[in-house]
């Protein structure tokens, strides 16, 4: 199940790669960012496949994802201290992502807009997020979990 683990985490790694994801920012891309959009990903991917994944593998997905950011975070030079902070506010972070998540689909544009604008610095009156991330959710509801456990995906969406 590791290896399906790792797959996954890649396939989300890939998506958060997407160099137009990043054309938006108020500023020049950060880790930072590059993270919420991976924790937007990932939030995205369990509201869509939790029911497909036992309670334990979820957890032992979850536990996989933040290890693998906690590994990100020590090779770019952060102490144990910072470390464990970091990680602290990440965790945080994406529990209030996977809050704002689950109300993803009723939330009227201005409402995703608002939210999205809450979690980035992207600069005003964009709706490239909200356009990509409903995209993205379409194709979560067209494939299914397994596609993500193979090999590298090639989305287009």
């Amino acid at each position: 199940m590791k290896n399906e683990y790792l797959n996954i985490y890649n396939n989300l790694i890939k998506l958060t790669r997407n160099k137009n994801l990043y054309f938006n920012l108020k500023n020049d891309d950060t880790f930072s960012d590059r993270l919420i959009i991976l924790l937007l990903h990932f939030g995205f991917f369990l509201k869509f496949y939790k029911v497909e994944l036992s309670k334990n593998n979820a957890q032992d997905l979850f536990d996989f994802f933040i290890k693998q950011i906690e590994l990100s975070i020590r090779e770019i030079g952060y102490g144990d201290v910072s470390v464990n902070k970091k990680m602290k506010d990440y965790v945080n972070l994406f529990f209030s992502i996977l809050d704002k998540i689950e109300k993803w689909d009723i939330y009227n544009f201005n409402e995703k807009k608002e939210t999205i604008s809450n979690l980035m610095n992207i600069k005003e009156d964009n709706d490239f997020f909200i356009n990509y991330f409903d995209n993205f959710t379409v194709f979560l509801s067209k494939n299914s979990f397994k596609i993500f456990t193979k090999d590298i995906l090639e989305p287009k969406f």
